[in-house]
């Protein structure tokens, strides 16, 4: 059963949400920040509150018609069709699946894709490529382009866009305008500080891929020392 325990809310649900983040909110404090206003010496809450107990639960919420909703007091039609469109862009929103940009199979089929792509590349270009469970490029993002023959990156920033995706496992690569595919003493160790950065957070870093004139050097097949 739906309660308002005010008291152990000192702040308005909006303050609440900026600070806490919205996982930390009611339902009913939730709902309150849609409506917005209440209704004549009635807050949003209390009307959020009287709108969830009227229907008893959110399944109940989510199947009510405007006709329905309108018959709370302080819910008029631009409420009641404004909680409708709430209703079914959540119902969307919950549905949809996120699009893919195609899959990682191997090292070296991937690799082969990345030296075409990068071959006219007169600049060090450091991409990352975020994968879903099913190796699902879920997006490949341009980190970092430098002078030539010169491209660094922080893991940190990385990593960000791969927390930010959800990502289960994580394909870095850049290019060697020399045609050199030849590891540098700075490749090696930003691979490694990859990978330790990706096994302390749980994300299966792939590869590292440097690629050059129409071929690749893959550290997952030269490197057992990393991989």
């Amino acid at each position: 059963m739906y309660e308002l325990k005010e008291k152990s809310y000192p702040m308005q649900p909006r303050e609440r949400l900026e600070l806490l983040g919205e996982e930390y909110l009611s339902d009913v404090e939730l709902l309150a920040i849609l409506l917005r206003t209440g209704r004549k010496k009635y807050s949003s809450l209390n009307l959020a509150l009287e709108l969830l107990q009227h229907f008893g639960t959110l399944d109940n919420f989510r199947k009510a018609s405007i006709s329905e909703l309108k018959e709370i007091s302080g819910i008029g039609q631009t409420k009641a069709i404004e909680l409708r469109a709430m209703i079914e862009l959540g119902k969307r929103i919950q549905t949809t699946t996120r699009k893919r940009y195609g899959q990682v199979l191997s090292s070296k089929e991937y690799g082969m894709s990345l030296a075409f792509e990068m071959q006219n590349f007169e600049q060090e270009h450091l991409t990352a490529t975020y994968l879903d469970g099913q190796n699902q490029i879920i997006e490949k993002k341009t980190i970092f382009i430098g002078a030539v023959n010169h491209a660094t990156a922080s893991p940190r920033e990385i990593l960000y866009h791969a927390v930010k995706n959800l990502s289960v496992g994580l394909l870095v690569a850049h290019n060697h305008p020399s045609g050199n595919l030849q590891p540098s003493q700075a490749d090696k160790i930003f691979t490694k500080k990859i990978k330790n950065a990706c096994d302390n957070i749980g994300i299966n870093f792939i590869d590292h891929i440097i690629v050059g004139a129409g071929n690749y050097y893959s550290f997952r097949e030269r490197d057992s020392n990393l991989f």
